[in-house]
């Protein structure tokens, strides 16, 4: 039995304050308080302490309210840290974005996640993921889909409504299979044109309307590489904001072993043996390298080796 490992960029440790949100005088008071706090956030940057390459001495920097928020965007409610509020706001707009400008101090600088998130602590980790996957999703959405009018915050940023129609937007996740497909002691992995040197990864695409996890399994694998899935079994999820996608990991039996790859969905896959990916991992391959542990794919291809 694979135990399922804590998946980077989950773990969020806020209380995400669903129900309070919805109330205009607690949402005021939250951000005019003194305990409350504020994420800059710069063009999907966030602010990071600096110090020594150990995640104890890496975290991110919170601003208290100042008069950079009047050239910032809306602050977004992520939730409660204890009866502490915490925001995030978008500051790619304001002039002279430095740190020293939002009251963070030296030693801070902005670094882009997937930069970040190996060095930071999980609860902070997960604190910028939904961070930039929310103030992303508001930068994407100023318009209503239904009547085209425009959008305001609503709920501490919970949702957006229209302005025209008074349809209310939702943030969006978008769901995604991954899978180890495996067959003969050997493990099926692909990759994109966009990988560099000898990368291969996990095999993934988005679900389609009206299929189950296992469906899309199958439906991914054989239009990219030509392969008959059987049994898949879901093992553990990940959420993954580029920009805003839950990802859904599972190991899956093939049941045949010709390869046939759409050049249009991946550059190759090939089936690879287990001695083949334990050098990988080790980093000791000269023919193969696996994503690094920051993705979901790298804990799939240990617990199909432990399974």
């Amino acid at each position: 039995m694979v135990t399922a490992p804590v998946m980077p960029l989950a773990g969020n440790p806020l209380h995400r304050a669903g129900n309070e949100r919805r109330d205009p005088a607690w949402l005021g008071d939250a951000l005019a308080g003194e305990r409350a706090r504020f994420l800059p956030v710069l063009r999907l940057k966030v602010p990071v302490t600096a110090g020594p390459d150990s995640a104890a001495n890496h975290r991110l920097a919170w601003a208290r309210r100042g008069d950079w928020m009047e050239e910032a965007g809306d602050p977004i409610l992520l939730g409660l840290d204890g009866d502490d509020p915490r925001f995030a706001v978008d500051v790619s707009g304001c002039p002279e974005p430095a740190a020293e400008r939002f009251g963070l101090g030296t030693g801070v600088e902005f670094q882009g996640l997937r930069t970040a998130a190996p060095s930071l602590p999980v609860g902070d980790a997960a604190i910028a993921t939904q961070a930039r996957s929310l103030l992303g999703w508001h930068e994407r959405h100023p318009f209503c889909a239904v009547c085209g009018g425009e959008t305001t915050v609503r709920n501490g940023g919970g949702s957006r409504s229209c302005t025209a129609c008074a349809a209310e937007h939702f943030p969006r996740t978008d769901p995604v299979v991954i899978v180890v497909v495996s067959r003969g002691g050997r493990a099926l992995l692909g990759r994109s044109g966009r990988f560099p040197g000898n990368l291969y990864s996990a095999l993934a695409g988005f679900m389609e309307p009206g299929e189950s996890v296992e469906e899309a399994v199958r439906r991914e694998v054989g239009e990219e590489a030509g392969i008959r899935v059987g049994e898949v079994r879901y093992l553990f999820s990940q959420p993954w904001p580029f920009p805003g996608s839950l990802m859904l990991g599972c190991l899956a039996e093939g049941l045949s072993d010709e390869i046939a790859v759409d050049p249009e969905e991946i550059e190759d896959a090939r089936w690879f043996t287990r001695n083949e990916i334990v050098e990988a991992l080790a980093g000791r391959s000269e023919v193969l390298s696996v994503p690094q542990p920051i993705a979901i794919a790298h804990h799939l291809i240990r617990a199909w080796l432990a399974a």
